[in-house]
């Protein structure tokens, strides 16, 4: 089947990875390097960042009960601190690729998992700043469609959201390449059918993206 539709995660992929902010705040206050990891990946499903992005409880919750987790798992770090470092830097040529990619007739989309507005969030890319906020608004108009887990109540890597995506599209999961920086993301996108691209650089995705479509990307 001919491929329409390229769906691109957010963070990580039009943007640098978050991962290295928050290995950057780590080495700031003297925590082991990916303690923020460590504590995301437990309970995974139920923890105060899976609630976050499913927006099930507000940013004054997460503070604290992101602390708990960290707590049990032996240092002290509150949530704030890991919202404040959250918002990655644009990587201009995956932008510029996007809109390559539109004015060679593909369809362009977003699935991002996200955290409700507000105590300094600004908008899908989690910016903290109106001029970020506003660059961030200027990719995500590029999209033919956005979903957010903080505002679709269900979040990546549940199909769900994947299969919720090609039904407002109206297109087949085979018509689609899927990019997100994290494989467990990717996973239920190739099981239903996309070509799945995890990304570890935006050299490295676009170059990907570019060999599965036979299109020049910067």
């Amino acid at each position: 089947m001919t491929i329409t539709t390229i769906i691109f995660d957010f963070g990580g992929v039009i943007t640098a990875s978050p991962f290295e902010a928050f290995n950057r705040l780590e080495a700031e206050r003297g925590l082991p390097r990916d303690f923020v990891r460590r504590v995301n990946a437990a309970n995974p499903d139920d923890n105060a960042w899976a609630k976050f992005e499913r927006a099930e409880i507000d940013a004054a919750t997460f503070d604290s009960l992101f602390a708990e987790e960290a707590r049990a798992l032996g240092h002290e770090l509150e949530g704030e601190a890991v919202l404040a470092v959250i918002a990655g830097a644009v990587r201009p040529a995956m932008v510029a690729a996007l809109d390559t990619l539109k004015a060679k007739g593909f369809r362009i989309a977003c699935i991002t998992n996200n955290v409700p507005g507000g105590k300094g969030v600004k908008g899908a890319g989690m910016t903290r700043s109106d001029e970020a906020a506003t660059v961030v608004a200027n990719i995500m108009a590029r999209f033919e469609h956005v979903i957010e887990s903080s505002k679709a109540g269900v979040r990546k890597p549940d199909p769900a959201i994947y299969r919720m995506m090609c039904e407002t599209l109206g297109v087949e999961p085979a018509e689609c390449v899927y990019l997100d920086d994290l494989g467990i993301n990717c996973k239920p996108a190739a099981a239903l059918g996309m070509h799945a691209i995890k990304v570890t650089s935006g050299e490295q995705a676009l170059a990907d993206l570019s060999a599965v479509l036979g299109v020049a990307l910067p």
